[in-house]
This record gives C-alpha cells, sequence and structure tokens, in this order.
C-alpha cells in the first residue's frame, strides 16, 4: 500500500501528512523500502541516511500530534547532490580528497529545506568537485539512468537525476555551474529550475575558501529544485529563495510568488526558438522531438513563434577559462600531487594547463559581450526555447560523444545549450519534450529574461499541462537497442 506514495508528488504528500491522513515516518519508511529494491540498480545514492530521516520524520508525526504548524514540505522525502553540504552527514564531493569529510554545518538551502520539515534520505552521487556532465568520479559506482542502465542520467547532478527518475523520492537538490540541474533533467525525464544568479543562496559551497575544489565556480554556480512536477519545484523554490549575508550575491526575492507564478496569464508571449544556435551540431532525433514541442507550445498558447539564430557563439573555451579562474589553483594542484591517479583525469589536465592572465581576462570580456548581447536579444522576446542537450543519454563512463549526426565534435559539444546562461545567470528550465525512438527522455530549454523566473515557472507549468509526462514511468533493467 505505501509503496505508491512514491509515484505521487511532493505537493500531494506533504498535504496528506499536514492533514494527518499520513505519517511522515510511514511516507519515509516506503521511500526506504523502495530504495531497498531499485537503488542496487541504479546507484543514485552514494551516502543513505535511513536512520537519520526515520528519526527525523518521527519528530515531525510528534510536532504534528503536539497541534504545532508543520512547514511547507512535512515529512518529504528529500535527495541532496554530494556537493551540497549537509551537516553530520558525509559530503565527499566525488573526490578522494574528502572521502571522509563530514562538514559542520548545512547548505543554506538544506538548512531552509529541513527546517520547512523535508526528510533527508541520502546524498546522491556527483562527478569529483562537479567538474563534468555525466556522474561517474572515483569514489563511487557511477549512476545509471532509470530509463535504460547502460545509459548516463547526465551530470554533474547524476544521482539526483536518477534518484527522481527511479521515484525513489518526489524531489532533489541539484546545482548548476554549466548546465547541471538542467543536463540530468533532460536525460532523466524529469523537471529541472535554475533560477536567476542570486535567486537561491549558497554558503558553504563555492564560498568557503577553506575547502579546494569545494570553494570553485563561485560566480556561475546556482542550486536548483529538481522534481518530477513544476509544482513541486516552485514548492521549493517557496523555501529556498531568498537573500542570506552568507552569499554576497544573493538578491532580494520578493518579486515572485513561486506558487502562484504557475498560474501566471501567457497572453500574447514572443517566443524565440532555436534548435542549434546556429552552429551546435544536433541529434537529427532530439530536434525533430524539441522542434515539434516548441511549435505545440506556442500554437496552443496562441503564441508568436520565431525560428531564429539568437547570436550565441562557441564559447567552450570562455567556460573553461572561467571554471580554472574561479577555482583555487593552488590548493587544487598541491591535491593533486597528494592524490595522484586517485584524482579524475580530466580535472587533472585542467589542473596541469599553463594558463595565463590573458586566459582569464578574455573569459571574463567575452562573459560581458555575451551577457549584454543576450539582454539586448531579450528585448524582442518573453522567451527563448532550445533543446537542453545536443544528444539523448549515451552510454555510461564517457565525457560525451565525438560523433554527433556523422560528425565529430569535442566530447563537451552536447552540453553547449546549457552554460551560456550560467554566464548571463538568466533563469532556465528543462521541461521532458518527449522520447527518442528507442524510449529515452529529451528535454527542452526554457530561457527567460534575467530575474523573470515567475514567467520561466509559468510557462514551465502551461508547457506540462499541454504536454504533461509525470505519469510515464521508466521500466527499470531493460535496456534498449
Amino acid at each position: 500500500m505505501f509503496d505508491a506514495l512514491l509515484d505521487e508528488d511532493a505537493t500531494t504528500l506533504a498535504a496528506l501528512v499536514h492533514r494527518g491522513e499520513l505519517s511522515a515516518r510511514e511516507l519515509t519508511q516506503a521511500a526506504i523500502d523502495r530504495m531497498e529494491q531499485r537503488e542496487p540498480l541504479i546507484k543514485a545514492f552514494c551516502t543513505a541516511t535511513p536512520e537519520l530521516a526515520l528519526q527525523q520524520a518521527t519528530a515531525i508525526d510528534a510536532r504534528r500530534r503536539r497541534g504545532e504548524t508543520l512547514g511547507a514540505l512535512a515529512g518529504v522525502p528529500l535527495a541532496v547532490k554530494d556537493l551540497i553540504c549537509t551537516a553530520g552527514v558525509k559530503t565527499t564531493s566525488g573526490s578522494a580528497a574528502y572521502a571522509d569529510f563530514v562538514p559542520q554545518e548545512d547548505d543554506i538551502t538544506v538548512e531552509r529545506l529541513l527546517a520547512a520539515d523535508a526528510v533527508l534520505l541520502g546524498k546522491t552521487t556527483a562527478p569529483e568537485f562537479g567538474y563534468s556532465g555525466v556522474g561517474h568520479n572515483p569514489l563511487f559506482p557511477s549512476p545509471r539512468n532509470p530509463w535504460d542502465l547502460s545509459k548516463t542520467p547526465g551530470g554533474s547532478s547524476a544521482g539526483s537525476g536518477a534518484a527522481l527518475a527511479a521515484r525513489l523520492c518526489p524531489m532533489a537538490l541539484g546545482s548548476d555551474g554549466g548546465g547541471s540541474v538542467r543536463i540530468p533533467a533532460a536525460h532523466c525525464g524529469v523537471y529541472g529550475l535554475k533560477a536567476s544568479m542570486g535567486r537561491v543562496p549558497l554558503w558553504p559551497g563555492c564560498r568557503d575558501e577553506r575547502y579546494p575544489g569545494v570553494s570553485s565556480w563561485e560566480s556561475l554556480e546556482h542550486i536548483g529544485p529538481m522534481t518530477r512536477t513544476v509544482r513541486d519545484s516552485a514548492l521549493m523554490m517557496s523555501v529556498m529563495a531568498g537573500p542570506d549575508m552568507r552569499d554576497r550575491h544573493s538578491i532580494p526575492c520578493n518579486d515572485v510568488d513561486w506558487l502562484t507564478a504557475l498560474n501566471k496569464p501567457l497572453d500574447g508571449l514572443r517566443i524565440a526558438f532555436s534548435a542549434d544556435f546556429g552552429y551546435i551540431t544536433v541529434d537529427p532525433e532530439v530536434r525533430d522531438v524539441v522542434t515539434q514541442a516548441a511549435r505545440r507550445f506556442a500554437r496552443e498558447l496562441g503564441a508568436e513563434l520565431e525560428e531564429v539564430d539568437p547570436g550565441i557563439a562557441d564559447e567552450s573555451a570562455t567556460f573553461a577559462a572561467l571554471v580554472a579562474f574561479e577555482s583555487d589553483l593552488a590548493g587544487m594542484r598541491q591535491m593533486q600531487t597528494a592524490l595522484g591517479s586517485r584524482m579524475s583525469p580530466h580535472l587533472a589536465a585542467m589542473l596541469q594547463r599553463d594558463w595565463r592572465a590573458e586566459n582569464f581576462t578574455d573569459a571574463n570580456t567575452t562573459r560581458k559581450k555575451l551577457c549584454n548581447q543576450m539582454w539586448r536579444f531579450m528585448q524582442r522576446y518573453d522567451l527563448l526555447l532550445s533543446p537542453t542537450l545536443a544528444v539523448p543519454p549515451f552510454p555510461l563512463n564517457m565525457q560525451g560523444p565525438e560523433v554527433i549526426d556523422g560528425r565529430m565534435v569535442r566530447s563537451d559539444h552536447w552540453l553547449s545549450f546549457c552554460f551560456p546562461f550560467n554566464f548571463t545567470g538568466q533563469p532556465a528550465a528543462s521541461v521532458p519534450a518527449g522520447f527518442t525512438a528507442s524510449g529515452l527522455p529529451i528535454g527542452m530549454q526554457i530561457v527567460g529574461r534575467h530575474l523573470d523566473d515567475g514567467l520561466v515557472l509559468a510557462a514551465s507549468a502551461a508547457f506540462e499541462r499541454i504536454q504533461p509526462w509525470n505519469h510515464i514511468a521508466c521500466s527499470f533493467g531493460v535496456t534498449h537497442d
């Protein structure tokens, strides 16, 4: 009876706990039971916390019996990416250097979610310090994509995406420095939102100088919700958003009512669509599925859709330089010396590169140029739609395909739709757009003007009403030809 609970969304489950129709402990035990069944196949979690989850759930139930007011997420199981700090719970960041690291404080987002009575189910696997768009690292088995266990769930919030698609929990926390919420959302057929830079504060991740590797990506990183429904992400944002003195990038957020925004009128929208940004090589199935989804979305909304080239150039070298610039190169190079072959090869290669000051200043100048290009472009449009990724899920334990649609590409080319909006800080979401012929998920990216998070959320909810996805479940252990 209780196993089916995990197929419900977080909003529904929290309401059941609030009304006393379901106990937080019953819900938590259902999640633990399902993890025991499915986690050996999926390998989403690197550190499960069943005892802690039951303790938290028991405390929530006791408070409800005493008549105390419960938080918005009462009793709902939560998965947290292993790059995000959790007090008293091991946080390895996928690195042998932090294999036994137990933070003394929660990240701000974890602090707020737990204060809203979410229940911590465990930590989900990520690549080493998040420096990858997939999920493997030197410490733990690679998370599997529940739609096809031979394929990657994407990354770097790999385990969070896999846990959601496997329905081990109804909500998860990811982080996004170059697409890492949107990438696994697209590959796993779930919803992921990267709000505008500063909407969701970060600490200590990306901010605490004491921890090389962990302290990287300061002006690129966003923490965001990953859920199976748009409403659940709005619910999480209503808890997580808002300024905090520990994050100098955080901004006031009283201009967005996250739950009310779901029903924001969308009359007269001007929507831009690009299937390739003018330069990205895209898998033909991805191009076709997303193009049809974008056209259907605009048609059913009565919106104006214009297929355009937004003028975004290939700035992968700029992205790499910005990541390096915001890394503690001295501290991480010392770490590399100590770890030797226990460091991920692609990360070691980045650290071994002879970076010059001009690499960093040129990258910063190019970033400014792209920001200015995008605000000028978005003066003409309310939203920009595109594929989230250039390819469907591909085999495990590779950084990315080197051939797309018959063309040789870099192994990171498939990520090209995502990272520009970490440069600009614009809100961007990935919604499930459909499937390949072999049943693999494909995502569509919805990008808004800077700070227009409410419209991105409203558009996501409208697309979900037009083309629902949460009723479609994957078959575990079945691989596709």
